[in-house]
């Protein structure tokens, strides 16, 4: 510890308590041995302690620094006393290099005993040799000793030994004297809690003053970036979201410091907190109006909304923390805007359309009922014509301009980054139906295309696939791979997962054909099946169930694939082959072989047969191959 390394005293190579002639004496002597460049020691230099270099500068500032009562106090605590016997020979044991021996020697006269007016130099002295020490607990007990010195009614005693006996003694300057002197040695090498770990043992009043130290620098640093960054936001309220950002990034240490000294329910605490982030809430508020006045592209409204989840995470109180959510809320409306009046366009499409329907189907009825000509079977209703004065009914042209209109990329990107799981699925429906129905679809198809190419924002991410074969109870079938044992073909995925989100993630089982296997009953238009999965941090298995039959394998030997989409990208594909066991196959090849020997043993010329006898002896055998055949590919 410098305070101790470099003290005035040991440059000077006396005690503390020595008196003004001993001092003066020493200064002439030393001074006068730098001055023709002799060596300088002392045997107090202590030979555990680092070695000193004594100019005449570094000599007269050490004497310049000893001349007031004030800075006696101050690195007398940081020396040491002789004032007795005892001292004396704990001295001794430190000259000789044996601080052990001499730190036992104070131990006994202060260990479970106050300050008095007999030990009040052991106190001070085994103290220093605590600040020496290189643990943590020698320095933790160095600072509980010396201060309990400073607080006792001896202290006076101690002070009037080093200084005049007219010295004025402030208890609480003293301390804060130390404390300061302390936390520079510490700065560099301990952090914020650890130093205060260092005072743990100390009262309240040190605490107090602790505190007050270790937070003056944060909170000014944080009042000053939330002035900063209101002066900039009121002046460009353009470039609101990034001073929101910066004071969100630049706070954040000094704010995690005030927590680990203060507390969080402190006012002090809650009070700066809640004041960065209103001040956070109104750089998204300001950055938002003023994007829309602009009307600036970009996505500036997710940009807000970050900000202002930010400053929600920093907020305390529950007016602040009350006033965020509120905001969020809003922007979440805004946010989901888009798809809201997406749905609702496409929705009134429909309607007018089965409006039309309806009516129509209405007035065919209404001429079945009514025409005699069509009653007595002499005419009948032309229901191609029907559909097609149906279809008609809409103008697609007019139709295609619109959805063209508000279907723009920028929308569809909003589209699927929306969380409203529910309302994205009308969406979808609803475009897919619009798709369907319409007599123009080209211009649908390609915004359908557009939106199927957007990549999703996901919290997750697929590691590896894993191809399961279950029963119709989910079991896992423990026998090999083979047709023979092939029940439900599924898939396991390993993912990462950062947060929490509602997904649906669709599956394509393709077969060595290039065609996809679906269900007309239970199959998601363009896929072979669904799951709805909540994924959340925790999440590491994501098991996607099966598709196939309970009794027999569905699926054709080769290899297959199994596509993964969620919102319609594809972000997986595994494959797969499948194939009868060895044994299997081998017998199936052999019946192929044998059926095609004797093919061309029907083949060959044979007297008084009848031609059509061949043609049927052929065909016979010619459908044996093909079942056979069908029968290796499992078709």
């Amino acid at each position: 510890m410098k305070s101790i390394l470099n003290n005035p005293y040991r440059i000077a190579g006396i005690f503390a308590d020595a008196s003004a002639r001993e001092i003066q004496s020493r200064k002439g002597k030393i001074s006068a041995y730098a001055k023709v460049g002799k060596s300088i020691s002392s045997e107090y230099d202590f030979p555990f302690l680092s070695s000193l270099q004594r100019s005449s500068t570094i000599i007269d500032k050490a004497f310049s620094d000893i001349e007031q009562n004030q800075n006696k106090v101050f690195y007398s605590l940081f020396w040491f006393l002789n004032l007795n016997p005892i001292d004396n020979t704990a001295i001794q044991h430190l000259i000789s290099g044996n601080k052990e021996k001499a730190s036992e020697i104070w131990g006994k006269l202060i260990n479970e005993k106050e300050v008095n007016s007999k030990n009040y130099s052991a106190f001070n002295n085994i103290s220093t040799l605590y600040l020496l020490g290189d643990s943590k607990e020698d320095l933790k007990r160095g600072i509980t000793t010396k201060i309990k010195l400073i607080e006792s009614e001896n202290f006076k005693d101690f002070v009037h030994t080093v200084a005049d006996e007219t010295f004025s003694i402030d208890t609480p300057k003293q301390i804060e004297l130390l404390i300061a002197e302390l936390l520079t040695q510490f700065k560099d090498k301990y952090s914020a809690s650890e130093t205060m770990e260092l005072f743990s043992n100390c009262n309240g009043t040190t605490q107090k003053y602790l505190s007050k130290k270790f937070t003056e620098e944060p909170v000014h640093k944080i009042e000053t970036q939330i002035e900063q960054c209101n002066k900039k936001r009121i002046n460009n309220r353009s470039n609101a979201h990034k001073f929101g950002t910066d004071l969100y990034r630049n706070t954040k240490g000094e704010l995690a410091l005030l927590k680990s000294i203060v507390g969080n329910a402190t006012l002090q605490y809650k009070m700066l907190a809640d004041n960065i982030a209103k001040e956070m809430l109104q750089c998204s508020v300001d950055y938002f109006n003023e994007s829309q006045e602009q009307e600036k592209s970009g996505n500036y409204l997710e940009e807000a909304m970050k900000l202002a989840k930010l400053a929600e995470s920093v907020a305390v109180n529950d007016a602040t923390k009350n006033k965020v959510k509120e905001n969020i809320s809003t922007l979440e409306g805004m946010k989901d805007k888009e798809l809201s009046q997406i749905v609702e366009v496409l929705k009134s499409v429909k309607l007018m359309y089965e409006d039309n329907e309806r009516k129509i189907n209405q007035e065919v009825r209404d001429l079945e009922k009514n025409d005699v000509l069509i009653k007595l079977g002499h005419k009948s209703i032309n229901w191609g014509a029907v559909k097609d004065n149906i279809r008609n009914s809409i103008n697609w042209g007019n139709v295609n301009d619109l959805l063209s209109g508000i279907l723009t990329d920028t929308n569809l990107k909003k589209i699927k980054e929306s969380d409203k799981s529910e309302t994205k699925k009308e969406f979808w429906e609803l475009i897919n139906w619009t798709e369907n129905n319409s007599l123009k679809s080209a211009t649908i198809t390609r915004i359908i295309e557009n939106y199927k190419k957007i990549v999703p924002s996901l919290c997750f991410e697929i590691l590896s696939v894993e191809i399961t074969n279950t029963d119709s109870n989910s079991k896992i079938i423990e026998k090999p791979f083979h047709i023979e044992d092939i029940r439900y073909i599924g898939l396991k995925l390993k993912v990462n997962s950062t947060g929490k989100q509602r997904v649906t993630i669709y599956k394509k089982y393709i077969n060595p054909e290039g065609k996809y296997s679906n269900s007309s009953k239970t199959s998601p238009k363009g896929y072979t099946s669904s799951n709805e999965i909540t994924i959340t941090p925790e999440s590491k298995i994501i098991d996607l169930g099966g598709y196939g039959n309970a009794k027999e394998c569905t699926y054709m030997a080769g290899e297959h694939k199994i596509e993964i989409y969620v919102e319609h990208y594809k972000v997986y594909t595994k494959t797969f082959k499948v194939d009868w066991s060895p044994k299997k196959k081998a017998e199936l090849t052999k019946s192929i072989q044998l059926l095609e020997n004797e093919l061309r043993e029907v083949e060959k010329f044979q007297w008084f047969r009848a031609s059509e006898t061949k043609q049927r002896e052929v065909k016979t055998v010619q459908d044996k191959i093909k079942k056979v055949k069908q029968t290796l590919m499992n078709k």
